[in-house]
């Protein structure tokens, strides 16, 4: 069989316009909110128009949604914890969208994307959605287009949007600017870690669960909550009106995970008080509006022909020291504000 009749046999690929999409996801066509996500993800000029279009008429539809980051050191058991908080959280009654960030290769650049296989029996529940995402090598925990992906699931209608980071590290701190509640999951007996944790995680945590504490790590995972608990009190008050705890959890027999989930209520009740909330989520699109500029600025400038024509040389002038990095920057500069 030729190309031409191999072609002519394939299904005509089906491109639907902003209106279509927008109205597939505010009626919770969970196939167009993929593809809504998908079109924020890529880097094609065209599909970032249609995304910036679907992304303005989806900010306009309000929901008193519960955002919550979830982090934790490797082998935490962050999928396995959210499977079961997952399943808590839909025999509420509430539905939940949630966003797996996985690690990307620096050196492919690709992604295994296996969340889904994770969270095998949550994925299989139609009031969730998982989505997974490959970082993408940003430095934030997320991926460069979480807080957008945030923005379409609301407007789709999920009650409750997880976004599961991919570690532990410094960044991660950006995860803040766009949820209501983080999560910290340690494991136990890694009150020895404490040194090692980033304060700056510490810092943002709202709550704190040591995972695993089952069968034989229920000795070593007291000592664990007591050392965190004294770690927290060590923390500047993240919101005057909480006051931060650590939990014995365990996915596996259930225990703590009811007493996680009231605890998040009981904060989104709390900052729901004097509009803490709303203020706080308008802090968080002034962040992600300064986000999508800086992004937009860096895109323009090395694109611009004459950056791209003169960059190799400035490179090479700054690796023979001819001129120092910071020159080259500005000459850089220089040339591009030089381009009308």
């Amino acid at each position: 069989m030729s190309s031409s009749e191999i072609h002519s046999r394939l299904k005509p690929y089906y491109d639907p316009d902003v209106d279509t999409v927008v109205s597939g996801i505010m009626n919770g066509d969970r196939h167009m909110l993929s593809r809504a996500i998908t079109l924020i993800e890529s880097q094609k000029p065209e599909h970032e128009r249609k995304a910036h279009e679907i992304l303005d008429r989806c900010l306009a539809k309000k929901t008193a949604s519960i955002r919550i980051g979830i982090t934790g050191s490797p082998g935490a058991g962050k999928s396995t914890f959210i499977e079961a908080l997952g399943e808590l959280i839909i025999t509420e009654g509430l539905t939940l969208a949630v966003l797996a960030i996985d690690p990307s290769s620096r050196q492919s650049k690709g992604s295994i994307l296996g969340d889904k296989a994770r969270m095998e029996k949550l994925a299989s529940r139609k009031e969730a959605y998982i989505r997974p995402t490959a970082s993408s090598g940003y430095l934030g925990g997320t991926s460069p287009k979480t807080h957008e992906a945030i923005v379409l699931c609301e407007a789709a209608g999920y009650d409750v949007i997880v976004v599961e980071t991919v570690g532990v590290g410094q960044s991660e701190v950006l995860v803040d600017s766009m949820v209501d509640f983080i999560l910290l999951l340690m494991l136990p007996g890694s009150g020895d870690e404490l040194q090692g944790i980033k304060r700056g995680i510490m810092e943002i945590a709202d709550a704190v669960a040591i995972t695993k504490t089952d069968g034989d790590q229920s000795g070593i995972a007291a000592i664990s909550k007591a050392e965190f608990e004294a770690a927290l009190r060590m923390m500047p008050v993240k919101h005057a009106a909480w006051q931060r705890e650590v939990f014995l959890t365990s996915a596996l027999t259930g225990k703590g995970i009811r007493e996680v989930w009231q605890n998040i209520s009981d904060f989104a009740a709390a900052m729901r008080v004097g509009n803490i909330l709303e203020a706080r989520r308008h802090e968080q699109l002034k962040s992600l509006l300064y986000t999508v500029l800086e992004e937009m600025l860096k895109k323009e400038f090395f694109s611009h022909p004459e950056i791209v024509a003169s960059r190799e040389s400035v490179e090479q002038q700054v690796l023979s020291t001819e001129i120092s990095p910071f020159s080259g920057a500005k000459n850089l500069i220089a040339t591009f504000n030089r381009r009308r």
